[in-house]
Protein backbone atom coordinates (compact mmCIF):
# COMPACT_ATOMS: atom_id res chain seq x y z
CA UNK A 1 0.00 0.00 0.00
CA UNK A 2 1.14 3.56 -1.11
CA UNK A 3 1.43 6.19 1.46
CA UNK A 4 1.26 9.65 -0.19
CA UNK A 5 2.23 13.08 1.68
CA UNK A 6 1.84 16.68 0.48
CA UNK A 7 5.00 17.88 -0.75
CA UNK A 8 7.55 19.66 0.56
CA UNK A 9 10.17 22.29 0.04
CA UNK A 10 12.75 19.22 1.82
CA UNK A 11 11.34 16.63 -0.88
CA UNK A 12 13.21 18.54 -3.83
CA UNK A 13 16.61 15.99 -3.80
CA UNK A 14 13.88 12.80 -3.51
CA UNK A 15 11.88 13.78 -5.99
CA UNK A 16 14.68 14.82 -8.72
CA UNK A 17 16.52 11.30 -7.93
CA UNK A 18 13.45 9.98 -9.86
CA UNK A 19 12.61 13.14 -11.84
CA UNK A 20 15.95 13.40 -13.58
CA UNK A 21 16.33 10.15 -15.20
CA UNK A 22 12.93 10.54 -17.47
CA UNK A 23 13.25 12.41 -20.57
CA UNK A 24 9.66 12.76 -21.92
CA UNK A 25 9.93 16.60 -22.16
CA UNK A 26 6.78 17.24 -20.43
CA UNK A 27 6.67 19.67 -17.98
CA UNK A 28 4.42 18.13 -15.25
CA UNK A 29 7.85 16.63 -14.62
CA UNK A 30 10.03 18.93 -12.58
CA UNK A 31 9.62 19.62 -8.61
CA UNK A 32 9.26 23.36 -9.27
CA UNK A 33 5.79 23.01 -11.13
CA UNK A 34 4.58 20.47 -8.53
CA UNK A 35 5.76 22.41 -5.88
CA UNK A 36 4.66 25.46 -6.54
CA UNK A 37 1.37 24.67 -8.18
CA UNK A 38 1.29 22.04 -4.96
CA UNK A 39 -1.63 24.74 -3.27
CA UNK A 40 -4.07 24.96 -6.24
CA UNK A 41 -4.03 21.10 -7.31
CA UNK A 42 -3.38 19.44 -3.53
CA UNK A 43 0.01 17.67 -5.25
CA UNK A 44 1.10 14.66 -3.20
CA UNK A 45 3.75 12.07 -3.60
CA UNK A 46 4.39 8.43 -2.82
CA UNK A 47 7.87 6.45 -3.25
CA UNK A 48 8.77 2.68 -3.44
CA UNK A 49 12.38 1.72 -4.09
CA UNK A 50 11.65 1.85 -8.16
CA UNK A 51 8.94 4.52 -8.83
CA UNK A 52 7.59 7.56 -8.15
CA UNK A 53 3.86 8.61 -7.25
CA UNK A 54 1.91 11.67 -7.84
CA UNK A 55 -1.93 12.63 -7.28
CA UNK A 56 -3.18 15.50 -7.25
CA UNK A 57 -7.09 16.99 -7.19
CA UNK A 58 -8.70 18.03 -10.77
CA UNK A 59 -11.05 20.42 -10.45
CA UNK A 60 -10.69 20.01 -6.34
CA UNK A 61 -13.13 17.02 -6.65
CA UNK A 62 -11.32 13.99 -8.24
CA UNK A 63 -7.94 12.23 -7.59
CA UNK A 64 -5.41 11.74 -10.38
CA UNK A 65 -2.57 10.22 -10.66
CA UNK A 66 0.95 11.44 -13.40
CA UNK A 67 2.28 8.42 -14.73
CA UNK A 68 4.41 6.46 -12.29
CA UNK A 69 8.01 7.94 -13.23
CA UNK A 70 10.82 5.43 -12.12
CA UNK A 71 12.66 2.04 -13.28
CA UNK A 72 11.15 -1.79 -13.08
CA UNK A 73 7.48 -3.12 -13.33
CA UNK A 74 5.41 -0.55 -14.91
CA UNK A 75 2.38 -2.81 -14.35
CA UNK A 76 3.16 -3.45 -10.36
CA UNK A 77 3.41 0.47 -10.52
CA UNK A 78 0.07 1.03 -11.94
CA UNK A 79 -1.37 -1.60 -9.59
CA UNK A 80 -0.09 0.53 -6.77
CA UNK A 81 -1.93 3.39 -7.63
CA UNK A 82 -5.19 1.30 -8.59
CA UNK A 83 -5.25 0.12 -5.43
CA UNK A 84 -4.88 3.66 -3.76
CA UNK A 85 -7.81 4.63 -5.45
CA UNK A 86 -9.88 2.08 -4.44
CA UNK A 87 -11.07 4.06 -1.61
CA UNK A 88 -12.55 6.44 -3.34
CA UNK A 89 -15.85 6.80 -5.68
CA UNK A 90 -14.50 8.38 -8.81
CA UNK A 91 -13.08 6.58 -12.00
CA UNK A 92 -9.69 5.85 -12.00
CA UNK A 93 -7.75 8.41 -14.08
CA UNK A 94 -4.39 9.20 -15.30
CA UNK A 95 -3.57 12.36 -16.89
CA UNK A 96 -1.16 14.59 -18.64
CA UNK A 97 0.33 11.24 -20.91
CA UNK A 98 2.33 12.25 -24.02
CA UNK A 99 2.29 9.39 -26.87
CA UNK A 100 5.58 8.09 -25.60
CA UNK A 101 3.60 7.26 -22.26
CA UNK A 102 0.86 5.80 -23.17
CA UNK A 103 3.17 3.31 -25.62
CA UNK A 104 4.84 2.60 -22.66
CA UNK A 105 0.99 1.76 -20.97
CA UNK A 106 0.09 -0.27 -23.68
CA UNK A 107 2.51 -2.26 -23.93
CA UNK A 108 2.07 -3.99 -20.16
CA UNK A 109 -1.83 -3.48 -20.17
CA UNK A 110 -3.02 -3.45 -23.67
CA UNK A 111 -6.31 -2.55 -24.67
CA UNK A 112 -7.31 -1.44 -21.04
CA UNK A 113 -7.66 1.87 -21.33
CA UNK A 114 -9.66 5.19 -23.37
CA UNK A 115 -7.11 7.68 -23.97
CA UNK A 116 -8.40 11.05 -24.45
CA UNK A 117 -6.88 14.28 -25.52
CA UNK A 118 -6.60 17.36 -23.44
CA UNK A 119 -5.26 20.03 -25.45
CA UNK A 120 -5.49 22.92 -23.06
CA UNK A 121 -2.52 21.10 -21.44
CA UNK A 122 -0.14 20.21 -24.43
CA UNK A 123 3.09 21.84 -24.08
CA UNK A 124 4.56 24.01 -26.71
CA UNK A 125 8.16 22.77 -27.26
CA UNK A 126 10.15 24.71 -30.05
CA UNK A 127 14.12 24.76 -30.86
CA UNK A 128 16.69 27.40 -29.39
CA UNK A 129 17.70 28.08 -32.23
CA UNK A 130 14.27 28.91 -34.00
CA UNK A 131 13.70 31.09 -30.82
CA UNK A 132 16.99 32.83 -30.80
CA UNK A 133 17.61 33.62 -34.40
CA UNK A 134 13.62 34.02 -35.44
CA UNK A 135 14.46 33.51 -39.01
CA UNK A 136 12.17 33.30 -42.05
CA UNK A 137 8.79 35.10 -42.67
CA UNK A 138 6.69 33.26 -40.08
CA UNK A 139 8.51 35.15 -37.71
CA UNK A 140 9.06 38.29 -39.46
CA UNK A 141 6.54 40.24 -37.22
CA UNK A 142 8.41 38.89 -34.31
CA UNK A 143 11.91 40.07 -35.31
CA UNK A 144 10.06 43.39 -36.23
CA UNK A 145 8.38 43.69 -32.94
CA UNK A 146 12.12 43.15 -31.37
CA UNK A 147 13.41 46.24 -33.96
CA UNK A 148 10.86 48.41 -32.59
CA UNK A 149 11.44 47.52 -29.09
CA UNK A 150 15.23 48.36 -29.76
CA UNK A 151 14.73 51.76 -31.95
CA UNK A 152 12.39 52.89 -29.26
CA UNK A 153 13.97 52.05 -26.05
CA UNK A 154 17.21 52.33 -24.02
CA UNK A 155 17.18 48.68 -22.80
CA UNK A 156 19.53 45.80 -21.30
CA UNK A 157 19.49 42.67 -20.33
CA UNK A 158 20.37 41.44 -16.94
CA UNK A 159 21.02 37.59 -15.99
CA UNK A 160 19.23 36.59 -13.00
CA UNK A 161 21.34 33.42 -12.41
CA UNK A 162 23.60 33.65 -8.98
CA UNK A 163 21.92 37.75 -8.99
CA UNK A 164 19.64 37.07 -5.41
CA UNK A 165 19.96 41.07 -5.75
CA UNK A 166 18.17 41.79 -8.78
CA UNK A 167 15.60 37.84 -8.11
CA UNK A 168 14.22 40.53 -5.36
CA UNK A 169 13.67 42.97 -7.10
CA UNK A 170 12.03 40.85 -9.49
CA UNK A 171 9.40 40.64 -7.28
CA UNK A 172 8.77 44.84 -6.79
CA UNK A 173 7.82 44.06 -10.49
CA UNK A 174 5.42 41.09 -10.12
CA UNK A 175 3.32 43.30 -7.47
CA UNK A 176 3.02 45.91 -10.38
CA UNK A 177 2.02 43.36 -13.04
CA UNK A 178 -0.63 41.92 -10.59
CA UNK A 179 -1.95 45.62 -9.75
CA UNK A 180 -2.33 46.34 -13.65
CA UNK A 181 -4.05 42.94 -14.70
CA UNK A 182 -5.95 42.48 -11.23
CA UNK A 183 -9.59 43.36 -13.61
CA UNK A 184 -8.43 39.76 -15.52
CA UNK A 185 -11.03 37.23 -15.35
CA UNK A 186 -9.15 34.74 -15.10
CA UNK A 187 -9.30 32.96 -11.73
CA UNK A 188 -6.11 31.36 -12.38
CA UNK A 189 -4.17 34.03 -11.77
CA UNK A 190 -4.52 34.02 -8.19
CA UNK A 191 -2.57 31.01 -8.16
CA UNK A 192 -0.21 32.30 -10.14
CA UNK A 193 1.09 35.09 -8.46
CA UNK A 194 1.30 32.40 -5.67
CA UNK A 195 3.69 29.64 -7.64
CA UNK A 196 5.63 32.93 -9.58
CA UNK A 197 6.39 34.51 -5.99
CA UNK A 198 7.45 31.13 -4.85
CA UNK A 199 10.08 30.47 -7.40
CA UNK A 200 11.41 34.09 -6.99
CA UNK A 201 11.86 33.17 -3.14
CA UNK A 202 13.32 29.78 -3.78
CA UNK A 203 15.32 31.09 -6.74
CA UNK A 204 18.77 29.37 -6.10
CA UNK A 205 17.16 26.32 -3.82
CA UNK A 206 15.29 24.85 -6.91
CA UNK A 207 18.33 25.64 -9.80
CA UNK A 208 16.37 28.39 -11.71
CA UNK A 209 17.66 30.52 -14.40
CA UNK A 210 16.35 33.76 -14.95
CA UNK A 211 16.48 37.09 -16.75
CA UNK A 212 15.36 40.42 -16.93
CA UNK A 213 15.29 43.21 -19.47
CA UNK A 214 15.42 46.94 -17.88
CA UNK A 215 13.94 49.91 -19.48
CA UNK A 216 15.52 52.87 -18.24
CA UNK A 217 16.71 51.55 -15.21
CA UNK A 218 13.57 50.11 -14.83
CA UNK A 219 12.51 46.02 -14.82
CA UNK A 220 10.04 45.62 -17.96
CA UNK A 221 10.06 42.28 -18.22
CA UNK A 222 11.38 38.54 -16.53
CA UNK A 223 11.76 35.36 -17.19
CA UNK A 224 12.46 32.15 -15.44
CA UNK A 225 12.77 28.79 -15.82
CA UNK A 226 15.11 25.92 -15.22
CA UNK A 227 16.93 22.41 -17.10
CA UNK A 228 13.84 19.91 -17.68
CA UNK A 229 16.12 16.87 -19.45
CA UNK A 230 19.49 17.10 -20.43
CA UNK A 231 18.07 18.84 -24.24
CA UNK A 232 15.51 20.46 -22.86
CA UNK A 233 14.89 24.18 -20.55
CA UNK A 234 11.19 24.74 -19.25
CA UNK A 235 9.86 27.98 -19.14
CA UNK A 236 8.19 28.76 -16.00
CA UNK A 237 6.82 32.18 -15.51
CA UNK A 238 7.29 35.33 -18.20
CA UNK A 239 5.60 38.74 -17.49
CA UNK A 240 6.28 41.45 -19.29
CA UNK A 241 4.65 45.27 -19.46
CA UNK A 242 2.72 45.08 -22.32
CA UNK A 243 2.29 49.03 -22.76
CA UNK A 244 6.33 48.84 -23.72
CA UNK A 245 5.66 47.44 -27.22
CA UNK A 246 7.58 44.33 -27.79
CA UNK A 247 8.45 44.05 -24.23
CA UNK A 248 7.29 40.27 -24.29
CA UNK A 249 9.35 39.31 -27.39
CA UNK A 250 12.19 40.82 -26.20
CA UNK A 251 12.29 38.92 -23.00
CA UNK A 252 11.65 35.67 -24.64
CA UNK A 253 14.48 35.76 -27.16
CA UNK A 254 16.97 37.05 -24.81
CA UNK A 255 16.29 34.84 -22.15
CA UNK A 256 16.93 31.67 -24.61
CA UNK A 257 19.88 33.26 -25.82
CA UNK A 258 21.66 34.13 -23.27
CA UNK A 259 20.69 31.60 -20.58
CA UNK A 260 19.62 28.35 -22.58
CA UNK A 261 21.46 28.29 -25.84
CA UNK A 262 23.14 25.19 -24.97
CA UNK A 263 19.76 23.33 -24.66
CA UNK A 264 17.94 22.02 -28.38
CA UNK A 265 14.70 22.19 -26.99
CA UNK A 266 12.41 25.11 -24.90
CA UNK A 267 9.52 23.85 -23.28
CA UNK A 268 7.27 26.72 -22.83
CA UNK A 269 4.21 24.78 -20.95
CA UNK A 270 0.82 24.98 -22.06
CA UNK A 271 -1.65 27.40 -22.86
CA UNK A 272 -4.29 26.19 -20.01
CA UNK A 273 -7.28 26.89 -22.58
CA UNK A 274 -7.19 30.24 -22.39
CA UNK A 275 -7.74 31.96 -26.04
CA UNK A 276 -4.74 34.20 -26.37
CA UNK A 277 -2.40 32.66 -24.57
CA UNK A 278 -3.04 29.77 -27.36
CA UNK A 279 -2.54 32.08 -29.93
CA UNK A 280 0.65 33.70 -28.35
CA UNK A 281 2.36 30.41 -28.59
CA UNK A 282 0.91 29.31 -32.05
CA UNK A 283 2.37 32.38 -33.40
CA UNK A 284 5.62 31.27 -32.82
CA UNK A 285 5.21 28.06 -34.51
CA UNK A 286 5.96 25.07 -32.00
CA UNK A 287 8.59 22.73 -33.56
CA UNK A 288 6.69 20.07 -31.40
CA UNK A 289 3.28 20.06 -29.72
CA UNK A 290 3.43 17.71 -27.28
CA UNK A 291 -0.14 16.73 -27.17
CA UNK A 292 -1.25 14.80 -23.30
CA UNK A 293 -3.95 12.62 -22.88
CA UNK A 294 -5.82 11.62 -19.82
CA UNK A 295 -6.94 7.88 -19.58
CA UNK A 296 -9.87 5.90 -17.81
CA UNK A 297 -10.86 2.52 -17.70
CA UNK A 298 -12.41 1.33 -20.75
Amino acid sequence: MLTFKSLELKDKDIINSYLRHQNYRASDLCFTNLYCWGKKFDTQFAITCDWLFIRFKDNNVRNSYLKPVGRGNLKEAIDLILEDHSSYSTPFQMRGLTEEMIGEIEAVMPGQFDYKLNRSVSDYIYTTEKLIHLKGKKLQSKRNHINRFKRENVWKYHSLTGNPALVEECKNMLDKWMEMNKEEKDPSLIYDDYATTLMLDNFEYFGLKGGLICVDNEIAAFTIGEPLTEDTIVVHVEKAFTAIHGAYTIINQQFVENEASQFLYVNREEDMGIENLRQAKLSYHPDILLEKYNARFK
